[in-house]
């Protein structure tokens, strides 16, 4: 961050080189107004977080235990009030991130209204949540430090220096609200040029990270549903070499992509690989078909597509919609097959979608991509598509009936039941939830833990029990004792949610511009003064 005074000295010079025509503009509210946006473009924010990204991955490399996290956010205000919550209860915005979701983009940003998760949403929304979040992450810089350049004038009036110095220090090693986006770029939207075209949107918009996944595009599905079509490895590696192209193109040279598989719930392909020579990558893909060998033509019907594999004659099983069938148990091989080539093409961390948290499960097929690529890292969706209490209370019965412990006083199937909260079994369930990121990236290789859509659900549920509340009997109480009560003990911004919005901030820029005759919005009457 730039000195505070030097930057004062410099502005100061230049209205002194200016001359007369320059003698209204302070040098010290210049310099605050350009200390209050630290990053011009957002290409600058993609530039410097793509920085951030790569130095976490090395610490990572170096010390599991200094994982990074994100929670998905579907607005600018949330993403905004998530970064400033991080900041004030731990002091440090670093190793915390922000993920975009495509399933949120889907379901709360198209014009179309809600949408499943199945890239039916104008591409383009996704660039523009990107500099939506952006924009309101750089407020939150603005605010805190209009704050901090407050404090520092009643200092001066005060006479106190040592507080003046204290704030002056505060500004100079001032930490920035704009932290790294993961951004989901779905399967692409289309071609390996649409893929290039979008990613470059992204990118300007401030994304230093794209996630894209080895579903076929105009099939997609949520990695957390059925019917998922995977493509070919030689098309998804077309797809991550655009993505790498345009961040070369636009300057952001460290930029990361996050190649995700699918495969572990896909049985479904679109296409035959084109193979060249037995064994070469398009042979291995088509290696996992299901179908049966054939001696003779005889053995073709009309319409049959017959492919040599293995040295023999293939018929692979197709179904009615086209599509080829996958054999059964072969989804782990190919999420290490998948992982291994997209590393190997120019991708930086990988993201497997299984279909429960299980620190086993990941951690067996990470060892063995390791066995080929030894740095190899995850990012890992902990999705609330998992019954996260049913999943670790059936983790815990099935490794206590291991151990021939007496489960009499449970039933598996029922174990979400509340009657289990305060049982051995669902605090120990609990402990292990609680440990799950820490287990999984010291075990199984997960650089980055991420909640995909958390935002989505907790907006509901306040909005739910304030509408209980409000509607009912509870009448305005509702409200003061649900909200607005604990914003002022618990010390949300938000309570004063004018000065959020940047109040002070334009009373301060409307002094700046016309001095004594701003007519200003935080005077006495301003009700913003009630929370003091």
């Amino acid at each position: 961050m730039s000195d505070y005074r030097s930057t004062i000295e410099h502005i100061a010079k230049l209205r002194e080189q200016m001359g007369d025509a320059w003698r209204d503009i302070k040098p010290e509210a210049a310099a605050r107004m350009k200390l209050q946006n630290r990053f011009n473009t957002h290409l600058d924010i993609a530039k410097y977080n793509a920085g951030i990204m790569r130095k976490d991955m090395a610490e990572y490399d170096a010390d599991t235990s200094k994982y990074t996290q994100s929670l998905g956010c579907w607005h600018g205000f949330i993403g905004q009030q998530k970064m400033i919550s991080v900041k004030k209860h731990f002091g440090t915005t670093d190793k915390s991130y922000l993920y975009l979701s495509g399933w949120m983009v889907a379901a709360l940003r198209s014009e179309f209204g809600p949408l499943p998760d199945q890239s039916m949403h104008e591409k383009t929304v996704v660039a523009d949540l990107i500099r939506e979040l952006y924009t309101f992450l750089k407020q939150a810089d603005a605010w805190e430090l209009n704050h901090l350049f407050r404090g520092l004038d009643e200092a001066r009036e005060a006479g106190d220096k040592a507080k003046e110095e204290e704030i002056i220090n505060k500004i100079d090693n001032y930490e920035t609200h704009v932290v790294p986006i993961i951004a989901d770029i779905d399967a692409g939207f289309g071609n390996a040029e649409a893929t290039y075209l979008l990613a470059k949107k992204l990118i300007e918009a401030g994304a230093c990270c794209i996630q894209i996944e080895n579903q076929v595009s105009d099939e997609k599905q949520c990695g957390h549903q059925d019917g998922k079509v995977t493509v070919p490895h030689e098309d998804f590696l077309a797809k991550i070499r655009a993505c790498r192209y345009a961040f070369l193109e636009l300057g952001i040279d460290d930029g990361v992509i996050v190649a995700r598989t699918d495969s572990l719930g896909a049985g479904l392909t679109k296409q035959i690989a084109v193979t060249e020579e037995p064994g070469d990558l398009g042979d291995q893909y088509n290696a996992f078909l299901d179908g049966e060998y054939i001696e003779s033509a005889d053995q073709i019907e009309n319409g049959d597509v017959v492919i040599k594999s293995n040295g023999k004659l293939l018929k692979p099983k197709r179904l009615r919609s086209g599509l080829f069938q996958f054999k059964p148990g072969t989804g782990e091989d190919r999420v290490v097959l998948d992982c291994i080539t997209s590393l190997q093409n120019g991708a930086d961390l990988l993201w497997i979608e299984t279909e429960k948290p299980h620190v086993g499960q990941i951690a067996g097929m990470v060892n063995r991509i390791r066995e080929v690529v030894p740095s190899a890292k995850l990012v890992y969706n902990n999705s609330p598509s998992f019954n996260w209490t049913l999943n670790f209370r059936q983790q815990v019965f099935d490794a206590w009936e291991k151990e021939g412990k007496d489960l009499s006083g449970y039933d598996r199937a029922k174990l979400m039941s509340e009657e289990y909260d305060n049982t051995e079994l669902g605090q120990l369930a609990d402990e292990w939830c609680r440990n799950f990121q820490r287990d999984a990236s010291r075990e199984a290789g997960i650089f980055h833990h991420l909640i995909t859509l958390p935002t989505y659900h907790t907006a509901a549920l306040s909005t739910d029990n304030l509408a209980k509340g409000y509607f009912g009997d509870e009448g305005m109480l509702a409200y003061v004792e649900g909200v607005q009560r604990k914003e002022i003990r618990q010390g949300i911004a938000t309570v004063k949610h004018q000065d959020m919005a940047g109040s002070n901030i334009g009373d301060d820029h409307k002094e700046y511009f016309a001095g004594e005759a701003a007519l200003k919005a935080g005077g006495k009457d301003n009700t913003m003064n009630q929370f003091g």
